[in-house]
């Protein structure tokens, strides 16, 4: 069964948003950079390793979920990155 269009666009914006908003936080806390995308993807593998483990195929709605959380992970690294280049010591 298959996941409607419009509740994988909500998921994907949400996780995408979820994914930068936690790795700023987090970012700006302990002062690392790429700590949160290494944090985001050892569970992401956990959870792909649990689901394969179950004898259970994640659907491609679960796998571009997942990849939309990561790439949040990601732009808030970017992001932290060049508010620290320009200048900004808070973070």
């Amino acid at each position: 069964m298959g996941m409607h269009p419009a509740i994988l666009l909500i998921s994907v914006v949400l996780f995408a948003v979820l994914g930068f908003g936690i790795g700023f936080i987090i970012n700006m806390i302990l002062k690392t950079t790429w700590l949160p995308l290494l944090v985001t993807l050892g569970l992401v593998a956990y959870i792909l390793f649990d689901l394969f483990g179950a004898g259970k195929i994640p659907g491609v709605a679960d796998v571009v979920i997942l990849i939309f959380g990561l790439l949040g992970t990601v732009a808030s690294g970017v992001t932290i990155r060049m508010l620290r280049q320009k200048g900004y010591r808070m973070f």
